[in-house]
């Protein structure tokens, strides 16, 4: 019988459940998390073997969502069975990837996987944290070598007060959504979204949560000490002690202070990289040369170089306060900002920080290209969308593309996230915005390069943002001896991004923050640490938007030419239908007839909201009169031109009984066979055909039974219908109708039943 042990407690007004021996046995550990309703399985297995020939630690993270979570079945006809992750999915296996693998020994080469699964979502509580404090709780209690534990929680700020773990509607109402992974005393993790808050703001949100993580710490120790295992020792390279020692002496040896020099002579990363593949080259000979080591050794004393490249640089920083490029801790590389530089693009703009290069692309379109999300916690639309591609001639090599991988979903999210305060709602400027950025060339911070280069890009646009935003990377440099000397760093490249300890990126404008990534590779920030790197960050941030502003100070008061224009209309939902028409013939003909789908797309809001985006100003305005003229109220005594469409006959004798006119588009109407003239008529068809202009007053408007009854006499003299003599009944036969008086039914008129296809151009918008 399995030894089932339930551990809890109160976290935010909620209980926290963190249960252990029931579920997945084989794992090397597991439990189950609840939150609310919310429940995720973790487990963590790792390799009995060490891994040869690879010189990293092997740690897969997965986070695995599942429709049944949430009650749902997959969308897709022909798919039931989920696919590849969500964006959102993803994101969160970054989460808890970033979080927990600086707590590993980076010298291991055993397989270790954490998988967390999700069984249950409540739609109020997010499985994002009981996710994380799952994967900290089996790798504290597992066998597993583990520097934890840690745990995650979520700060907003509603009306100026803290919220912990704020529910998915609570978040739609703060200033701030930060995600933080800690130890009791030290953040590991950071991850925000901001509405333009200030660095004190970002600082009192790690407070708070750095406060209540450790509760939630406490509880994964009474875990560990309940059911925890011993930890066990875990080779790290598969060599010993001694071959190892003998090695790095070695190559202590060989690194001389000479040869340290020449790697910062020239400070770009082409000349860097060519002066340490020289160096490596070298080692490798002397090495070769050297009959006390083998083969296997001599490519573990290679592999050694790289820890006293990383240390050279940071003791360099920590001795003189100069990096490797020459540049003091605060300092910028070169900046430079341009925009309008594609000519057929609605907006383009490139940003340049030293080396690193990003050309972002703006692309208008209809409200209809919106995104659908369909996922286990996301449902709706999405107007804006950013997309970060990372090629490899961005770094100088020589790699196959399959597309964009876990790095460039969260690069391209985290541009979005600083972006998203900045731009307009949809009622002001209904354009589905797509911004893609393209890192050309990389040298540090192409996440910030690429917030940078899409701000300037919007504003090329005519995207009306409130401020543009910039973004900057901060460094830190830690001594390997002694953890209260250290040096936060503005603006890293590559050298310094591997061999530093934090990688913490922050975006914003000249008001606030909008977005935060931090990850590290040191046990943990302080928040002296935390405080100066968003010092710093402001800093640099409003340089850089200066440069920026000389490209381009504001949006430009007019979209591009090549970019679409909007129309909007507001009409009575209730006539939606008579837009849409049966099986929606109206819509589309009116999209036809107004150029076809590549130049003008008609969406339709439920509200009664009715957007017109066409390429051709001239068709957008036919549209807009058309659907006008569809929705219009009529009025009893207007007079309109019309086309006959149909001859209307008795059901029961077949004979002739009045003529259907559309009036207007989507509109029709009866002209009674006694409405014609004021003597009696044989047949609707001796005096008009079907395809016939006539023209028409209206006589009587039946909104409930959505008839309108038209005259032709009624014109007197303005009527331009010559009727025949022939056509005139002078038998005296029944009454006007011709038909023994049977009253006319006719069709259900222009407000007949909506109709059901889009007919592949227009789209209802639920």
């Amino acid at each position: 019988m399995a030894d089932i042990k339930t551990f809890t407690a109160d976290i935010g007004g909620k209980t926290l459940s963190i249960q252990t021996g029931k579920y997945a046995g084989l794992a090397n550990a597991a439990c189950t998390v609840q939150y609310g309703d919310t429940v995720v399985l973790a487990t963590v297995v790792r390799s009995g073997k060490v891994r040869e020939g690879i010189d990293y630690f092997p740690l897969m993270v997965d986070y695995e969502e599942r429709l049944y979570a949430a009650g749902k079945i997959k969308g897709s006809r022909f798919i039931k069975r989920e696919g590849r992750p969500t964006d959102e999915a993803i994101l969160t296996g970054r989460v808890i990837d970033r979080s927990v693998r600086p707590l590993f020994d980076s010298r291991m080469r055993n397989d270790v996987q954490v998988s967390v699964l999700v069984l249950s979502v409540d739609q109020e509580n997010d499985p994002d944290m009981p996710a994380l404090i799952g994967a900290a709780t089996v790798l504290s209690m597992s066998e597993i070598p583990w520097n934890g534990p840690i745990a995650g929680v979520r700060v907003g700020q509603i009306n100026g007060e803290w919220v912990l773990n704020p529910s998915y509607e609570a978040r739609l109402k703060s200033d701030l959504d930060l995600v933080l992974a800690a130890s009791k005393e030290k953040a590991v993790m950071i991850e925000a979204g901001a509405k333009q808050v200030d660095e004190a703001t970002v600082a009192g949100a790690v407070e708070f949560g750095l406060k209540h993580n450790r509760k939630i710490i406490e509880l994964i120790e009474q875990v560990v000490a309940a059911v925890g295992k011993p930890k066990i020792v875990i080779a790290t390279e598969g060599a010993d002690a001694d071959m190892k020692k003998k090695l790095h002496a070695k190559v202590e040896a060989f690194f001389t202070a000479e040869k340290e020099q020449s790697l910062f002579v020239d400070p770009t990363k082409q000349a860097q990289s060519t002066a340490i593949k020289n160096l490596t080259a070298e080692l490798d000979v002397m090495l070769k040369a050297d009959n006390e080591v083998s083969k296997d050794e001599r490519a573990i004393g290679v592999g050694m170089l790289d820890e006293f490249i990383s240390e050279a640089a940071m003791a360099l920083v920590l001795e003189t306060g100069k990096r490797v490029d020459g540049r003091g801790v605060d300092e910028l590389r070169s900046l430079s900002a341009e925009v309008a530089l594609l000519p057929r693009t609605h907006g383009t703009g490139v940003f340049q920080r030293g080396e690193t290069q990003v050309m972002s692309i703006v692309t208008l379109g209809s409200p209809g290209d919106e995104q659908t999300l369909d996922g286990m916690e996301e449902n709706g639309k999405k107007r804006y969308m950013h997309h970060y591609n990372f090629p490899s001639y961005s770094v100088g090599e020589v790699k196959p593309n399959r597309g964009p991988g876990r790095r460039e979903i969260g690069h391209g999210a985290l541009a979005e996230k600083a972006l998203m305060p900045v731009l307009p709602d949809k009622e002001s400027f209904p354009y589905t915005i797509r911004v893609v950025s393209e890192v050309l060339s990389s040298n540090g911070s192409t996440s910030q390069a690429s917030a940078c280069g899409s701000s300037l890009a919007l504003m090329d646009a005519g995207v009306p943002i409130s401020a543009p935003v910039a973004g900057i990377a901060m460094g830190l440099i830690v001594d390997p001896k002694d953890a209260s000397k250290y040096k936060v760093i503005t603006d890293i490249q590559g050298l310094e991004d591997h061999a530093g300890g934090m990688d913490f990126k922050v975006a914003g404008t000249t008001k606030g923050i909008t977005a935060i990534q931090v990850d590290i590779k040191v046990d943990g920030l302080t928040m002296d640490m935390v405080k100066e790197a968003l010092t710093g960050a402001q800093k640099a941030r409003l340089q850089i938007l200066d440069v920026m502003a000389k490209a381009i100070a504001e949006p430009r008061k007019e979209l591009s030419p090549y970019a679409p224009r909007i129309t909007s209309i507001r009409i009575n939902p209730e006539l939606i239908r008579d837009v849409i028409g049966k099986g929606g013939e109206t819509i589309n003909k009116i999209i036809d007839e107004c150029g076809g789908a590549d130049v003008t797309k008609i969406d339709i809001d439920d509200d009664g909201l009715i957007f017109i985006t066409s390429t051709n100003s001239e068709m957008a305005k036919k549209a807009e009169e058309w659907i006008k003229n569809i929705t219009r109220e009529v009025v009893v005594g207007e007079i309109f031109e019309g086309t006959v469409t149909q001859i209307m006959k008795d059901r029961n004798s077949g004979g002739e009984i009045g003529a259907i006119v559309e009036f207007a588009p989507g509109k029709d109407g009866m002209v009674h066979i006694s409405e014609f003239a004021s003597a009696r008529i044989r047949a609707v068809s001796d005096i008009v055909q079907v395809g016939q202009k006539l023209k028409v007053k209206v006589m009587e408007v039946d909104k409930e039974r959505g008839r309108i009854s038209l005259s032709v006499k009624a014109l007197g003299a303005e009527s331009d219908l010559v009727i025949p003599e022939s056509a005139f009944d002078t038998g005296g036969q029944g009454g006007f109708n011709g038909t023994g008086g049977r009253d006319h039914r006719g069709p259900r008129g222009f407000n007949g039943p909506r109709g059901g296809g889009d007919g592949g151009h227009f789209r209802r918008r639920e």
